[in-house]
């Protein structure tokens, strides 16, 4: 087993994206660990720290160049270019390949694809809480730290503006999750407010030493 910290250095994983991983899966835990019913925590937490880790290939450089220190972007630009050469253009492809490459169980794999735009609607009808979960965790996570999904989703509706108008896959995205959010709650311990950066700062600090 290895700890997630060295996986992310050997895939050059950016810090700010390492950070996004860790909070999602600081997330996942607190939900987890106030959860009436029982789920697998080991196979979600896993997924929460490997779900996005091809990212790299969709960063705009020059749209948070901040993030890319103390490297600096011609750096990451290059580690960028490695893997669009080695997985392609798909950056949620990307990331379930090195997932496989990491040899995780199928479970893994499966929690991993959960947090998709399309298949929102699917989970939040289906009755598997570790998918459930790890996409909602995915939603209550944004560039500068946890928020709630109505301001995630906000964020991501100004970010998809100049993609043109609202969708309905769009809206039915908003509504699935809303309706997660619903079914979670019903059955924890603590309220989605109780889920904020201050509540997970510890929980990520303890996932830096998580084995996979």
């Amino acid at each position: 087993s290895r700890n997630i910290l060295d996986i992310y250095k050997e895939y050059k994983i950016p810090p700010n994206l390492q950070t996004h991983m860790l909070r999602v899966a600081s997330v996942a835990s607190l939900i987890c660990n106030n959860l009436t019913e029982q789920v697998d925590k080991e196979n979600i937490i896993t997924a929460c720290l490997l779900h996005d880790m091809g990212n790299i290939i969709k960063f705009k450089m020059d749209v948070f160049p901040e993030f890319f220190e103390p490297e600096g972007v011609e750096y990451w630009q290059k580690v960028k270019d490695e893997y669009i050469a080695k997985y392609g253009n798909d950056e949620h492809h990307a990331s379930l390949e090195i997932v496989k490459e990491l040899k995780m169980s199928e479970r893994v794999l499966n929690l991993a694809d959960a947090p998709s735009f399309i298949d929102a609607p699917h989970n939040a009808e289906g009755e598997d809480w570790g998918m459930k979960i790890v996409d909602y965790s995915d939603v209550r996570v944004y560039p500068h730290g946890v928020v709630s999904i109505e301001e995630r989703f906000l964020d991501l509706r100004k970010r998809y503006a100049q993609h043109g108008p609202e969708t309905p896959e769009r809206t039915a995205f908003e509504n699935a999750l809303r309706e997660i959010q619903k079914q979670i709650f019903a059955k924890c311990k603590i309220k989605p407010e109780d889920i904020n950066d201050m509540s997970v700062a510890s929980i990520i600090e303890e996932l830096k030493n998580f084995t996979i």
